[in-house]
């Protein structure tokens, strides 16, 4: 009679698929609450202890880790060493093995979940097993996704083909499986080390962990990359919550590589505004803002943000704080988008959207929250680059005026705004604003004066009178030319992070010409 061994902490499918194993003539070895699940199911089980010979021990601690267990997991049929030893010491082959972890992510998901119970919640005879029978995988069936169980049921039924590829295609889902487990478990005591202050003793000086398990999962497969001819996907990381995996589409195409990145700039952008106003707006072209804005309304908000460039804005990803309403709708119809993201949509907005077949109406709960994840990574070959993900918030802590002249209160508010902007503009990075709204924007030039140029241009031939106007630099101004620039197109204030060893010369530069200059002491560069 063969024999099967069943342990599982999510017990979807165990029944019928016992009853299966039960109704083919195998005898059913179980440990706790599945056996009690099964008993009460009028389906005949054997505990493990009656197995083992062994009492359960420390509360059911000890129970599957004894040689009787793993000597029927690993023991190797028809070779004659191994079948003889066993068949010395009593003990009998286990031929199914159907276990699934302790349920550790959804423990340290609670809120308010102690380490006791964390630790607690770790498995320590569940991949033990499972390595076990996965390692003699030609001998032994095992399975760890209830998804398995009818398919399993059919192959120990009769014979299949390629049961030998099945075997294995079982034994490397067992090892992704333990391990994705073990590196949710050191991740959640990498992460407690630093939370305790404690992760200079592990080998790390700073809030980031000396090592980094990440496990990835695929979320959607990508038609291509940034260009046809490159294979791509879209990648969650496992454990994680919150953030472009919360994406749920309502509307339109399949959402590209490119679509995606410009997703990630849109959710960067409108969380450096979300809480300046009563709703914000961001217009964001190839990952960088061409609008940006704050409103009594989000139809204030867009409106304002779309007047920045909308040359540019063809072809844009929109995003909203506040819900989309009919009268937003209203105002995006006439215009050409390729998505727009908000917590939510209106049914009458929605309606009227949808007449446009292919934009891409998205909803995301969380828009508007700049922080997401807590760790940014970019690849390069052979590794990454990792850092926090960058936070604006509206603490004017180490802000100083540099210049003799202090801003006016009005100049002061924009200075506000355009900080918070120019912090998710791709470096160099200069931005004009006034009045809640961008009115020029300069980016990702090698030369910050020619991102001062740009910026001034693009406002200029949107027909903005910068008289009056504010400047916000995400980086020092190595030289005065920049500040000459901005004062000759009517730029009365400027917001920049100070530092050079010019800077002397900046604010002799910005005392010449009247302006204010503040300096936050806060670098703000985006790659």
């Amino acid at each position: 009679m063969p024999i099967a061994l069943l342990s599982v902490s999510d017990k979807t499918g165990i029944v019928p698929f016992a009853r299966g194993l039960h109704d083919r003539g195998w005898k059913l070895l179980s440990t706790g609450g599945t056996a009690r699940a099964l008993r009460d199911a009028g389906v005949p089980v054997t505990e493990v202890s009656d197995f083992t010979g062994h009492p359960e021990i420390m509360d059911g601690r000890v129970k599957t880790l004894h040689p009787a267990v793993h000597s029927g997991l690993l023991g190797r049929r028809g070779h004659p060493e191994d079948e003889a030893q066993m068949a010395e010491l009593g003990y009998s082959g286990i031929d199914l093995l159907a276990v699934n972890l302790y349920p550790f992510r959804e423990t340290i998901a609670r809120p308010g979940v102690t380490d006791e119970d964390a630790i607690e919640n770790i498995d320590i005879g569940g991949p033990a097993m499972l390595r076990s029978a996965a390692k003699n995988h030609a001998s032994v069936w095992v399975v760890v996704d209830p998804s398995d169980y009818e398919r399993v049921l059919v192959a120990v039924g009769e014979p299949v083909n390629n049961e030998g590829a099945f075997r294995r295609e079982l034994a490397a889902k067992v090892y992704g499986h333990t391990s994705s487990y073990d590196a949710a478990i050191a991740a959640y005591l990498e992460r407690s080390q630093v939370d305790s202050g404690t992760a200079e003793a592990a080998g790390s000086t700073d809030e980031l962990p000396g090592r980094i398990q990440l496990e990835l999962e695929q979320v959607q497969s990508l038609r291509y990359g940034e260009n046809p001819g490159q294979n791509a996907g879209f990648y969650r990381v496992l454990g994680s919550t919150g953030g472009l995996p919360d994406l749920r589409q309502l509307h339109g195409k399949e959402l590209s590589f490119n679509n995606l990145l410009d997703v990630d700039g849109a959710l960067l952008s409108l969380g450096a505004l979300s809480g300046a106003a009563p709703a914000a707006c961001a217009i964001v072209k190839h990952t960088t803002p061409c609008g940006l804005a704050v409103g009594a309304t989000p139809e204030e908000a867009y409106g304002k943000a779309l007047s920045t460039d909308p040359t540019s804005a063809f072809g844009s990803i929109v995003a909203f704080d506040r819900e989309v309403s009919r009268s937003t709708a209203e105002l995006l119809r006439p215009n050409f988008v390729e998505a727009i993201v908000a917590p939510g949509f209106s049914e009458e907005a929605l309606e009227l959207l949808r007449e446009k077949k292919n934009i891409r109406l998205l909803v995301l709960p969380s828009a508007g929250d700049a922080n997401g994840l807590s760790l940014d990574f970019k690849g390069v070959p052979g590794g990454f680059l990792v850092q926090t993900r960058p936070r604006v918030t509206g603490s004017e802590a180490g802000w100083s005026v540099a210049s003799a002249r202090k801003p006016t209160e009005s100049e002061m508010n924009d200075l506000r705004f355009a900080w918070r902007g120019v912090a998710v503009v791709k470096s160099n990075a200069i931005l004009i604003a006034r009045d809640g709204k961008t009115l020029g924007i300069g980016a990702g030039q090698m030369s910050r004066v020619d991102s001062s140029r740009i910026a001034v241009m693009k406002a200029l031939e949107n027909g903005f009178d910068l008289q009056g106007a504010v400047l916000a630099s995400d980086a020092f101004f190595p030289f005065r030319d920049g500040v000459d620039a901005a004062a000759g197109a009517g730029i009365t204030a400027i917001i920049q992070p100070g530092g050079s060893v010019r800077d002397e010369e900046v604010i002799a530069a910005a005392n010449e010409h009247g302006l204010a200059m503040v300096f936050t002491g806060n670098r703000l560069f985006r790659h």
